[in-house]
């Protein structure tokens, strides 16, 4: 009984790291691997690196883009942070 009690601060201070750190990083993992798989032709883009373009093509690994002087590029997936808009505006 003893040993439980002098385990319980150690214990105590793993659920709240789980509760405060691990489980929020897990939940914006899970958004924006959600987020990646569901792009599709049009949606506007923000890569890793803070290129904004537009969706050309997707294929299974990579996403083709087109920037703002016609210029298509290839991106894995991974390396779009957010979709700015489902619609482009003309």
């Amino acid at each position: 009984m003893e040993t439980l009690i002098g385990l319980m601060p150690i214990i105590l201070m793993f659920v709240v790291m789980w509760f405060f750190i691990i489980r929020p990083a897990q939940k914006r993992q899970k958004t924006t691997a959600s987020m990646q798989s569901s792009l599709k032709r049009g949606d506007r883009i923000v890569t890793v690196g803070g290129l904004h373009a537009l969706v050309d093509a997707v294929d299974d690994s990579t996403v083709f883009v087109t920037v703002a002087d016609g210029t298509r590029l290839q991106f894995e997936r991974a390396a779009v942070a957010r979709v700015l808009d489902a619609s482009p505006a003309l």
